[in-house]
């Protein structure tokens, strides 16, 4: 029987409070402040659900953050704690101890992902435990990666325990939108002053890659919608994000994303239902591309695509047939020939998360960490999500509804060519927004279904319900 609501709330009051004179008492400042929000995030989202998911979609991108252990913990990295990480964790405790409380509240949402979630967890997990009791995991910075994916997953599951109606639903998606707006401008901001442009608060040196594949996804969900919205208001808008976002991600200066864009484009035009304009359109710009391209794209963009193929003297160079590439492409691939000579001798379970050599590659660096155990967890997790996605645009009937799973679905395509060249599906600031569009576009079909079941209701069955 669920406890009085004022007895529960003085409880909470009663250890928080505690909590926070204890933590004032025996902890640095920061660490106390740090306690501080997480015990008052708590509070709030304990008593309001929707109001974390807010507050996660405007942190996703616009939190800073901070390393812990001074580097070397893995990698030759630091743990990197972002802002995100402290809510997400305050909101997972919310929902467990609401869940704990009102025993009519399910702790996990059944879904298609369920399975393919767990298994990629364990297969992860197991291949970092193995790693670290054969040594080649050297430090626990391994399990706290381990833990930063899990996360992830966090986002999912609160957005599709926290979905009850589909404006609730658009409500989030438009505020994740206002928040690509916000980083856009924050990132078109920084195009004058020559350098790469990357994502705010990510300290001193910045991370264009990620913000790049960033952009790639939100720009194909804006897209999406606005090629199936039948409101000219809502394609203007929808035109103009794009737009927006595009600045930005051009002078990322991101090849991998450029990479991504041209599987994106196909993915929209044929999966939407202006499939006929948008094929002829596309047609069109691959003929006109040789010419209009050159002169269209800025001189740093041109310039980072052709340097691609520059090999530099000196410098280890990679081959694909007659091809060389330059330091930077040629690292990537060296590195993949590396990772698949080591998988050889760990062909199972790998080497575990962070007990090989750090590699921007997502595929090879999945393997060779956790064996081919863990790849095929990771690749059927990805094409649960695109078939996920794809049931989705089947099933949903309203315009905008199938918009948004059409651009999700494109936006993953480009994401999988975004990982030849990044750690896409680990990034949080990639993942975060990932994982809660996959939630929208999960539940949206289920809402649709619960709406449709209840106009068919008589009016006194409803009545007899209530």
């Amino acid at each position: 029987m669920p406890l009085p609501r004022p007895i529960l709330l003085g409880l909470i009051i009663v250890i928080a409070a505690f909590a926070l004179s204890q933590g004032a008492v025996t902890l640095r400042f920061e660490y106390a402040l740090g306690v501080f929000f997480v015990v008052a995030v708590f509070i709030f989202v304990f008593v309001k659900s929707e109001a974390g998911l807010y507050l996660v979609l405007f942190s996703m991108l616009l939190s800073p953050e901070f390393a812990v252990g001074g580097g070397g913990l893995a990698e030759s990295r630091a743990v990197v704690i972002r802002f995100e990480d402290l809510l997400l964790i305050a909101i997972a405790f919310s929902w467990l101890a609401k869940t704990a409380v009102n025993k009519d509240l399910g702790l996990v949402v059944k879904t298609p992902l369920n399975r393919w979630i767990l298994l990629y967890i364990v297969t992860t997990f197991i291949a970092t435990l193995f790693g670290y009791v054969t040594g080649s995991v050297k430090t626990a910075a391994g399990f706290l990666y381990v833990l930063k994916y899990v996360e992830y997953f966090v986002v999912y599951y609160l957005t599709v325990n926290n979905l009850r109606d589909r404006p609730q639903a658009w409500r989030l998606v438009m505020t994740a939108l206002l928040t690509a707006a916000i980083v856009s401008l924050i990132g078109a901001a920084q195009v004058p002053s020559g350098q790469r442009v990357s994502a705010p608060f990510e300290g001193e040196v910045g991370e264009p890659n990620t913000l790049a594949g960033y952009l790639l996804l939100m720009m194909a969900v804006a897209a999406g919608v606005g090629l199936e919205s039948p409101r000219l208001r809502m394609r203007v808008a929808m035109a103009g994000l794009v737009s927006l976002m595009a600045v930005p991600f051009l002078f990322t200066l991101s090849r991998a994303a450029y990479l991504g864009v041209i599987p994106t484009v196909i993915a929209l035009a044929v999966l939407s239902s202006r499939r006929r304009l948008m094929l002829g359109v596309l047609m069109l710009l691959l003929v006109a591309a040789p010419l209009l391209v050159p002169s269209l794209l800025p001189t740093p963009v041109t310039r980072r695509i052709t340097q691609t193929f520059v090999p530099e003297r000196g410098q280890a160079t990679a081959r694909l047939g007659g091809v060389a590439f330059d330091p930077s492409t040629s690292e990537r691939l060296l590195s993949m020939q590396h990772a698949f000579k080591a998988w050889t001798q760990r062909p199972f379970f790998g080497w575990g998360v962070t007990g090989f050599k750090f590699m921007d590659a997502q595929y090879a660096r999945t393997l060779v960490e956790t064996g081919i155990f863990g790849f095929v967890a990771f690749l059927a997790l990805l094409w649960a999500n695109l078939r996920s996605g794809l049931g989705a645009l089947r099933r949903l009937q309203q315009p905008e509804d199938r918009g948004l799973a059409l651009g999700f679905v494109a936006g993953l395509v480009g994401l999988l060519f975004h990982a030849f060249g990044a750690n896409t599906f680990i990034i949080v600031r990639i993942m975060e927004p990932f994982w809660f569009l996959a939630g929208v576009v999960v539940v949206l079909p289920m809402l649709q279904e619960a709406e449709s079941q209840a106009a068919a209701q008589p009016a006194g069955a409803v009545r007899y319900a209530l």
